[in-house]
């Protein structure tokens, strides 16, 4: 048989086509016009090619030895991004992780084992008389519930701060949370905050926030996977004001950074606390005797001893682009979303939940001749019809124990006419479910 150019035979060759195909054909077309749907999206090429480089190159990055450019331009990419932060140069830390999931719990390990030293040797038993470590939240996250669970603190140690309209942790009602929380015998060590909350994108007050955690002596941790990308936008910024108070927070530069998945950057105010999460001792990788090189080490700050070069597609992609191209594409679609929010609301069928403050936007239909009575589950239905069907991709939330409609625009290719095109479709969909509701 004939080798094809490629190495492979011809046999081969044509089961590789069929297979990739068949991967293009099922996934979601994240460079369609019609993906609304997640917060991940198409990826600028060249962070793409860069990625590829990664994969054959191989060098696992959390050790200098091993991976020697990557190592350095993590050092690299924390001062560029330090600009937009604002902390004394030398005295932070920045460690690239496999996703936001890990990123937090990581500095929600450094957060206990700076308030709690003896648990990482002794455990809980070491705590007597300490009362119950706890974690306060507002609307965070699914991955800080299991967080606290494999911290093994326990779901009922989670202190929940409301919330005030904007779905915001609400200011006033923060030190009474806490000093309720204390009389139960919990001893909140770390704060939650979000820049950006997956459900419809709000951002808690982090510089009032961060002043209540100094004076509560309560670590601020900020999850910032979604929003915290806004730091490099002139326009934007304002809305992560006080980010330089907190003592870590996480930025995912695989969503609205628009790099393959997954880099997560994990930032600490304190750099000798990155170094409180992992306590290990093992000859074949860790050095005792440090030396010029050893100090780009990653391994000591992060739970991967085998990580992909994560940071190569960031700096490859910003070092050619620089931060213009990740602002536009954000400050375009921050706009896009309030121009579809304008829209919906000139529209009498439908309902608006929020006003956006990013780029994710909530909404409901409802149309005049809707019994929702009789139909409790028509958001949730005309989302799973529009994914039937394949013309477009929103997601579905719940807010206020409601189901919503839930767009997420990631695709600067994306305009108005593309949302008014969702909109009609919506409405065929939800009279076809009514009209057929009506002769059952």
């Amino acid at each position: 048989m004939a080798a094809s150019s490629n190495g492979l035979g011809l046999k081969e060759q044509e089961k590789l086509e069929k297979i990739v195909d068949l991967y293009l054909k099922t996934g979601i077309a994240v460079h369609s016009a019609g993906y609304m749907g997640r917060q991940f999206s198409g990826v600028i090429p060249l962070a793409g090619i860069m990625d590829l480089v990664n994969s054959i190159v191989n060098q696992p990055s959390s050790f200098y030895e091993a991976a020697q450019l990557p190592n350095v331009v993590e050092e690299i990419m924390a001062n560029e991004l330090n600009q937009f932060i604002g902390w004394e140069p030398g005295q932070f830390a920045m460690v690239t992780t496999s996703g936001g999931s890990l990123g937090s719990l990581t500095a929600l390990l450094a957060a206990r084992n700076d308030r709690f030293p003896q648990m990482w040797s002794e455990g809980v038993s070491a705590l007597k008389g300490q009362g119950r470590p706890a974690i306060a939240v507002g609307d965070a996250h699914y991955s800080i519930s299991r967080a606290v669970g494999i911290l093994g603190i326990g779901e009922e140690q989670i202190v929940r701060l409301p919330l005030n309209e904007k779905k915001q942790i609400c200011l006033e009602k923060v030190r009474p949370t806490l000093e309720a929380a204390a009389q139960k015998g919990l001893n909140v060590f770390a704060m939650v905050a979000s820049a950006g909350t997956t459900t419809q994108g709000a951002f808690d007050p982090l510089d009032q926030l961060a002043d209540i955690a100094q004076e509560e002596n309560i670590w601020l941790h900020v999850d910032g996977c979604h929003g915290a990308s806004l730091l490099v936008c002139d326009q934007l910024r304002h809305k992560l004001k006080g980010i330089e108070k907190v003592d870590s927070f996480v930025w995912d530069t695989h969503k609205t950074m628009f790099l393959p998945g997954v880099c997560t950057l994990l930032f600490y105010k304190n750099k000798e606390k990155s170094y409180g999460a992992f306590q290990q001792n093992a000859s074949y990788v860790f050095e005792k005797q440090p030396d010029i090189y050893t100090q780009f080490d990653r391994a000591q700050q992060n739970f991967e001893c085998t990580k992909r070069p994560l940071i190569m597609n960031l700096w490859v992609t910003w070092s050619i682009y620089g931060r213009k191209l990740f602002a536009d594409k954000l400050e375009y679609l921050c706009q896009l979303t309030q121009d579809a929010y304008q829209m919906l609301e000139e529209e009498a069928d439908f309902q608006t939940i929020h006003d956006p403050e990013m780029n994710i936007l909530c909404f409901r239909y409802l149309p005049s001749n809707l019994d929702e009575k009789a139909l409790p589950d028509f958001q949730v239905t005309i989302r799973n019809r529009l994914k039937e069907e394949g013309t477009f991709f929103i997601s579905k939330v719940n807010v206020d124990e409601k189901p919503c409609l839930r767009v997420v625009f990631m695709n600067h290719k994306i305009e108005t006419a593309h949302f008014q095109l969702l909109l009609r479709e919506i409405r065929k969909i939800g009279q076809e479910i009514i009209d057929k509701a009506s002769r059952i």
